[in-house]
């Protein structure tokens, strides 16, 4: 199916605490969250409970559109339901399991599917499943790979190190994975058909 119109994408990156080990939601903490739009970026740092809250007010506050990802269904929105849950903050996110989603890796500790989902009044979009679709099976398929191959540029720094970044050197990081995950969308929209998930 083709999507003619181009909706408001906006880009959501997470990052974790990388100090023990930032991949389980039952170790680590949500440090980051950034929201890429088509004008800025805003990020939500600081007690976890008040980044959560903050994030989903802002969502609530946009007009309807799509949250763009890259790996959110396996990744980035389980983490924060999971979170949520533990910070007892009640967020419009809503998740459906579907394991029919094109991925490569395992989903994340704890969940045994991946996950169609909407925030309030946003759809959802899982851009690397997206791009999963569309290259070649030996080709990677990690954000700054794909990123770097579409001439965007590239904010790198040690996954596992993250823990250690200042305030503004993460900011910068997430920021940029959000703002990648939302350009990549735009540039295959006519191609996303049911991989978005209607609000």
């Amino acid at each position: 199916m083709q999507l003619p119109l181009l909706p408001l994408l906006y880009g959501l990156d997470i990052e974790t605490d990388t100090t023990v080990n930032g991949l389980d939601p039952a170790a680590s903490s949500v440090v980051a969250v950034s929201l890429a739009t088509e004008d800025d970026v805003v990020t939500f740092t600081g007690p976890e409970p008040t980044l959560l809250r903050s994030l989903d007010r802002h969502l609530r506050r946009l007009p309807a559109g799509v949250l763009v990802t890259w790996n959110g269904s396996g990744f980035d929105l389980p983490f924060l339901a999971d979170r949520a849950r533990a910070c007892r903050v009640r967020l419009g996110l809503s998740l459906t399991a579907d394991a029919t989603l094109p991925h490569k890796y395992p989903p994340l500790v704890g969940h045994s599917s991946y996950y169609r989902a909407r925030w309030r009044q946003h759809g959802h979009l899982d851009a690397c499943c997206l791009y999963r679709t569309l290259l070649p099976a030996d080709v990677s398929c990690a954000l700054k790979s794909v990123a770097r191959t579409a001439g965007l540029l590239v904010v790198e720094e040690d996954r596992e190190r993250l823990h250690e970044l200042a305030p503004g050197p993460l900011v910068r990081y997430a920021a940029n994975d959000a703002e990648l995950a939302r350009l990549l969308a735009v540039r295959a929209w006519s191609e996303a058909g049911a991989l978005v998930d209607a609000a």
